[in-house]
């Protein structure tokens, strides 16, 4: 289960934009190459809402952003802290536009950093504690307007899980 928090700044003419916090399930595959260096594909969908500071209904839109990160893994007994670096493809879509008309986000890249632990239950089973952070914004057209206004959402994402070894 992951929980992403938005963290927007101030990108429409000085006004803030709030972007709301979401929870969901997220899938991750993890193949160690070595016995300390992996890949980590992140798999998960998420819906936020946005809105600006003065009220101005954004609607909603889903978020389907997998990331690809190279992980180097530590050993200390049954802990397996790691750190992350990585790429970030986020797909927008499920625009819902609330109080204006014709809102598109634009798909974007972005770098995604981690730091997690692994504990080892037993051989087969581990718990999981993931923090990541997405550097990540998204040029907006509103009213199919000659200018697109950049969106960054950098959203922090805090990741807790039950893992199994194949």
């Amino acid at each position: 289960m992951i929980t992403v928090i938005p963290s927007p700044g101030d990108d429409l003419d000085g006004a803030d934009i709030d972007i709301s916090t979401s929870v969901v399930p997220e899938l991750d595959f993890t193949y160690f190459f070595t016995k300390n260096i992996a890949a980590e594909l992140i798999l998960g969908t998420t819906r936020h809402n946005v809105e600006v500071e003065d009220g101005v209904d954004l609607g909603h839109v889903w978020l389907l952003p997998p990331t690809l990160n190279v992980q180097y893994h530590f050993y200390a007994g049954d802990f397996k802290p790691y750190v992350g670096v990585g790429v970030n493809y986020t797909i927008f879509y499920g625009i819902d536009e609330g109080d204006v008309e014709d809102l598109d986000y634009e798909n974007s890249f972005g770098f995604s950093f981690q730091a997690g632990v692994d504990y080892n239950l037993n051989k087969k089973w581990f718990l999981n504690l993931d923090f990541k952070q997405l550097l990540l914004s998204t040029d907006v057209t509103v009213n199919n307007g000659p200018d697109d206004v950049e969106v960054d959402i950098n959203p922090l994402i805090i990741g807790v899980g039950v893992g199994m070894k194949f």
